[in-house]
């Protein structure tokens, strides 16, 4: 039954520190043993609870029975606890085991005496709101939403997300919803309930009854910046950015003083690229409020995407004073030096980062820096120190000494750093991927067939490996079928893609399809102008007999990367045969 498929999840999360609970319930999902009877004692004596010795010996034999896995025992002997004192322990205890039981008939009664000895335990009443939904009494679900939107209505909105969470994994959400439109009804003046319906129906995909539900919030609170806030996001998930953004701009302008309403529009100004209007409102942020360094960091990066290096780097330097904020600020003056291509004091603002994680990523981009200026040695020396440095990243860290291998052309060392990590993470799809395409450079085609299949054993719907392993086997004239099986799976689930693209129209050339070949090449070389694909597109449209279209494309890509590999090959083919 759904109620209890969704206990699991519930009970960590509506057990911890609940309000309304007279202590901090500790019960977990599955029925244990209480810590101990005897250290429950002096505190039911403390609340001047007297227990007799009849419920001292039931509370005892439960206790032993849940020991033993006995848990229907467990659960009476809680039950007939519970009836005799006030404390109400006992059955939430029964609660905890009748949900481990799957049991609704032993639910609800534990629920209902639980209830009875403390009715503002919002705990019970999260569970007793799911109990009755599942078994479809919506008088009781309005009652105990009722109870929970009157004693926290500042934890009902949280409340009823951890629900509606639970919910969703069922395909359940419109029972809450229309639980909340009955509650709606019995509170009309409770903006949080049709904010959090809006919520809903877009986890529903209803965009329509969202826009309605949230506008009936705002009519009822119409400067609520949360709900401004969400009104805004329902245009973007709708994959409206234009009118979210004039959305918060009208917003922004009846509301100006209002700080979340301010950094949201300045998200969405970033996101259109907007980064001059972004700064302006990032100015009038900081000179309101000059303790908010968040502000100041985001002004300090906006000057930076404007090429206001100076005012940025005054901000940032200023911020070299905050402890909070002091490792950001190296780290974004170290990219100010990057742009200005000074390597030197870039890694000198790098290595100064120190706390996770901005330290990481410093290393990261000083390791990319000296890789750009082809400072090889000191890049790998750095990378095997952050390797012992940051164990928790050993994946990204081989990733990255592999890929600065294979720049050097030393594929074998970039292999056997790949295979020495795989041997830890043998299962480690990045891993097996990149060793794939390694091992085609040094001729092992079978590692590289197992690798790809092994990731696709794990992941049938992963396009990056269908594509690699049909363009290899693409050199294989015996093995074209199977390269078109993988690259029409690949092409159809990601039909834009350029390399994808290229792949296919270089498998339709192996075929004989010149034509069809051509267009889908210029499909991709439209799409990505990548060496690889102006060779692939070159050679097609030389066969066929457009050999000025040929040269004019291959100088052009020659030209910009004298050294590239495929279009070296293309040359020596075809070009210098045809002299």
């Amino acid at each position: 039954m759904l109620i209890f498929r969704l206990f699991a999840v519930l009970t960590p999360i509506l057990l911890n520190g609940c309000a309304g609970s007279p202590e901090k319930q500790q019960a977990p999902a599955v029925p244990t043993a209480e810590p101990s009877i005897q250290k429950e004692l002096p505190k039911q004596k403390e609340a001047k609870t007297e227990i007799d010795q009849d419920v001292l010996f039931m509370l005892m034999s439960a206790e032993l029975a849940g020991q033993r896995g006995q848990y229907d025992l467990a659960y009476e002997g809680y039950m007939e606890a519970a009836k005799r004192v006030k404390d109400p322990k006992p059955a939430e205890r029964a609660a905890m085991i009748a949900m481990y039981l799957k049991d609704p008939k032993k639910l609800n009664k534990s629920l209902a005496l639980w209830l009875k000895k403390d009715p503002q335990n919002l705990t019970a009443r999260k569970l007793a709101v799911l109990s009755s939904l599942e078994v479809g009494n919506q008088q009781k679900t309005l009652e105990h939403l009722t109870v929970i939107l009157d004693n926290d209505a500042a934890g009902f909105e949280s409340s009823v997300l951890e629900l509606a969470s639970a919910l969703q994994s069922e395909g359940k959400l419109r029972v809450i919803y229309d639980a909340l439109e009955a509650l709606s009804a019995k509170r009309p003046g409770q903006a949080t309930v049709p904010y959090l319906q809006s919520i809903i129906a877009m986890q529903m995909k209803n965009q329509q009854a969202a826009e309605e539900k949230i506008e009936q919030a705002l009519k009822l609170q119409p400067d609520w910046d949360k709900a401004l806030a969400f009104r805004a996001q329902i245009a973007v998930m709708s994959g409206d950015l234009p009118k979210a953004l004039d959305f918060l701009r009208g917003v922004h302008r009846k509301y100006p003083d209002n700080q979340k309403i301010s950094k949201m529009l300045t998200q969405f100004l970033i996101k259109t690229g907007e980064y001059d209007e972004a700064g302006r409102v990032y100015q009038k942020l900081v000179e309101k409020d000059p303790k908010d360094f968040e502000s100041w960091l985001a002004l300090a990066l906006v000057d930076i995407q404007m090429d206001r290096e100076s005012e940025a780097e005054e901000i940032l330097k200023k911020l070299l004073g905050e402890d909070e904020w002091r490792d950001r600020a190296r780290f974004y003056l170290g990219k100010l030096e990057e742009k200005r291509e000074n390597t030197k004091k870039a890694l000198n603002w790098y290595d100064q980062v120190r706390e996770e994680p901005f330290s990481f990523e410093a290393g990261v981009a000083a390791i990319n820096l000296l890789v750009h200026d082809k400072q090889y040695e000191e890049a790998i020396s750095r990378l095997q120190t952050m390797q012992d440095s940051y164990p928790k990243e050993r994946i990204r860290i081989t990733l990255m000494k592999a890929e600065l291998l294979n720049q050097q052309k030393r594929y074998q060392d970039a292999y056997d750093e790949l295979s020495a990590a795989l041997a830890e993470q043998p299962d480690s799809k990045e891993l097996l991927y990149t060793r794939a395409l390694v091992a085609e450079r040094i001729g092992k085609l079978d590692v590289l067939e197992a690798d790809l299949k092994k990731i696709l054993a794990q992941y049938p719907d992963n396009a990056e490996a269908l594509n690699a392993l049909g363009y290899t086997l693409l050199s294989f004239p015996s093995r074209l079928s199977e390269a078109e099986s993988y690259l029409l799976r690949a092409l159809k689930l990601q039909p834009d893609e350029p390399v994808i693209l290229d792949s296919y129209g270089w498998l339709l050339f192996k075929q004989g399809k010149t034509e069809q070949a051509l267009r889908y090449l210029e499909q991709a070389y439209a799409k990505q102008k990548e060496n690889e694909i102006a060779a692939h597109l070159a050679e097609v449209l030389w066969v066929l007999g457009r050999k000025e279209d040929a040269k004019k494309l291959f100088d052009r890509a020659f030209k910009e990367t004298p050294d590239d590999e495929y279009l070296l090959d293309f040359r020596r083919r075809v070009l210098n045969r045809s002299e």
